[in-house]
């Protein structure tokens, strides 16, 4: 069960961090908030 939870926290920080709606936004602007996303999920990592 710990297991589990900790798979789900990680999981779901993730998902929050990297889900932009793709539907709602231009193709354009995607990019921008995926590039800016990843960048400063790689800056949290390091």
């Amino acid at each position: 069960m710990k297991t589990l939870q900790r798979f789900v926290a990680t999981h779901a920080a993730f998902h929050n961090h990297f889900n932009q709606e793709r539907h709602l936004v231009s193709r354009q602007e995607y990019r921008t908030r995926r590039s800016a996303a990843l960048a400063e999920w790689k800056s949290l990592v390091a």
